[in-house]
């Protein structure tokens, strides 16, 4: 008995819908990998800041402040760690120890603000601010504390600066421009966007930039309500580069240290 062999091979139609799931589920796993990358890369970052956060920290308890401003600041103000004490430039580098002297070459940084918690005690509030270097080259924007205003300078690592601000809701601030005078190239309302993290003066708060108002480019949106003075005063926020580019701190820390 002659038996005819069934043809079981697939339709062109059947191999082109097979290619587009296909394709289409390729699509789908490669926009995964871009995600993933970013936040293996943040994770990363953000463990290495806790690292340096803790070197920084133990340096602050060593060198120690300047006596005289331990003895007379108040309460209601912070200032550079930079400018109250000894630590050389290359200290504020991490690491702070290996085969490269240069401290501009290196690729993190750390910076922190002291406020004096009491005028009663030697207690002062640190906040460590750990930033990354974007390119050997990069430029940032920074005063000598509140006594440099308004005056800007450029430096060759990023640190925070004092940027004026004032309520314009419960959780908004208004930016502003400490110069604003005609010819002035420099916006400081570019200082802050979204995702930044920004220190109260006063009272030391940290606040979390959700974003920055589309209509209101100088208006800013915080993360909680703010609570600090009603009629304003300075935060202080690690600026971008001055060319351009990511933002560049990628954490910040807190501790109360006795001196």
């Amino acid at each position: 008995m002659n038996c005819k062999l069934k043809n079981t091979g697939f339709s062109l139609t059947e191999v082109l819908m097979s290619v587009g799931i296909l394709a289409v589920g390729m699509i789908f796993i490669a926009g995964v990998f871009p995600v993933s990358i970013y936040f293996t890369t943040t994770a990363a970052e953000r463990t290495e800041a806790a690292v340096i956060a803790d070197e920084a920290f133990a340096k602050i308890r060593l060198y120690g402040v300047d006596p005289i401003w331990l003895s007379t600041a108040l309460p209601t103000s912070s200032v550079d760690f930079n400018d109250v004490s000894l630590l050389n430039l290359d200290e504020f580098a991490y690491p702070s120890t290996n085969t490269n002297p240069n401290p501009a070459q290196k690729q993190y940084y750390w910076s922190a603000l002291c406020r004096r918690v009491d005028p009663n005690t030697s207690l002062v509030q640190v906040t460590v601010f750990i930033s990354r270097k974007m390119g050997a080259g990069a430029e940032y924007w920074g005063r000598q504390g509140l006594s440099g205003w308004p005056n800007l300078e450029s430096r060759s690592f990023p640190r925070p600066v004092p940027v004026n601000v004032i309520p314009a809701s419960a959780n908004q601030l208004q930016i502003i421009d400490a110069v604003p005078a005609p010819g002035d190239s420099i916006d400081e309302k570019t200082f802050i966007n979204d995702g930044y993290t920004i220190v109260d003066n006063a009272t030391g708060q940290i606040y979390r930039v959700l974003e920055r108002d589309a209509d209101y480019p100088d208006t800013i949106v915080l993360d909680r309500p703010w609570e600090g003075a009603l009629a304003g005063g300075w935060v202080w926020v690690v600026p971008p580069p001055i060319n351009g580019g990511r933002y560049p701190c990628i954490g910040v820390f807190q501790k109360v240290i006795k001196f």
